[in-house]
């Protein structure tokens, strides 16, 4: 194999067969074959042109958060950006600007924000993951969308290195969406419109956020977890299943199933705190007992509704897909 772009290796900009389980929040999974950590928009397209160069499978992720590795690793170049400016502009008295690339986290933006006065983004709190995560999927909290906030975007082209601008429009913004599912590009930085208030409205601000967090954390398991396993199902898939579907809500048909806290695969186990989530509490825990618990909540819910849960968790390293499809 002609790796190409050796400078690479001696640079540290590509490192090889290195462990991915302590990379994501399930803490499973094998190795990367090869592991790039871009703190540079330069590194990011020198880890895309050793890809393009060795034909490699490329994957970019954040903070694993939402993330569930194949036992067997990853037979490809993972990459974990870890660019972490932050630059703020007032455009008027009322409305800023803060552009942040794709490896700060967004609860630390937001924290950022509020010593400068600034809101809009607070309804994140306590939410775990990168920027380039959150814009992955349209990161969302009740009826709260980050693409609400979002201006514009730079984005880096996975087969030509190339770098461009698109506003909130070319993004495509959905549920659980956006154009970067497609792939053929990746987060480098993103702007968000926030708000100037008063020191008064950043008080009550603070108390919000706080309250966010201990409702986030009274309802939703804190650690060995991906957050929300499967997402809510889209009109056309209700209409698939029988009389009982009658719901777009997954957490519905779980909760009525009595998977809550009790379902159990090896070291993986369906949380007490919210029948959506999957948890490892065993630290022999594996990606095969996430997957097996997975399917047998899918073949619980497709029995007794005639529905198929589908993932919100990226999947990587898996050679086909593991779980039921519709």
């Amino acid at each position: 194999m002609d790796l190409g772009l050796q400078n690479c290796f001696a640079n540290g900009i590509i490192e090889q067969d290195i462990p991915l389980h302590d990379k994501n929040w399930f803490k499973t999974g094998g190795n990367a074959r090869f592991f790039s950590q871009p703190t540079s928009t330069k590194d990011f397209q020198v880890s895309l042109q050793f890809a393009q160069n060795n034909s490699l499978p490329t994957f970019v992720f954040g903070s694993g958060a939402n993330l569930l590795v194949s036992d067997s690793g990853f037979n490809g170049i993972a990459v974990h950006p870890n660019m972490q400016n932050v630059h703020f502009v007032a455009v008027s008295d009322k409305k800023w600007l803060v552009t942040v690339e794709t490896g700060v986290l967004i609860d630390d933006l937001i924290v950022q924000c509020l010593e400068r006065g600034l809101v809009g983004l607070e309804p994140f709190s306590g939410i775990p993951g990168t920027i380039g995560g959150a814009v992955f999927i349209n990161l969302h909290y009740f009826s709260a969308r980050i693409g609400q906030s979002f201006v514009q975007g730079q984005v880096i082209n996975r087969t030509t290195g190339d770098i461009h601008t698109l506003d909130r429009d070319a993004f495509k913004f959905g549920y659980n969406d956006s154009i970067l599912h497609n792939k053929n590009y990746y987060l480098l930085n993103a702007t968000f419109e926030v708000q100037k208030v008063s020191e008064l409205e950043i008080a009550y601000t603070r108390g919000r956020r706080d309250e966010i967090i201990r409702q986030r954390n009274s309802r939703y398991p804190r650690e060995r977890t991906c957050g929300s396993f499967f997402r809510n199902f889209h009109k056309h898939e209700l209409e698939m299943g029988n009389e009982k579907a009658i719901h777009p809500y997954i957490a519905y048909y779980l909760d009525k199933s009595g998977v809550k806290g009790s379902l159990r695969s090896g070291g993986a186990v369906v949380s007490h705190k919210h029948a959506n989530m999957l948890i490892t509490d065993r630290d022999d825990a594996t990606s095969n007992n996430i997957v097996s618990l997975a399917r047998k909540m899918q073949e619980i819910i497709l029995k007794e509704f005639g529905l198929v849960p589908q993932l919100e968790c990226q999947l990587l390293g898996f050679e086909t897909y593991p779980l039921l499809s519709t």
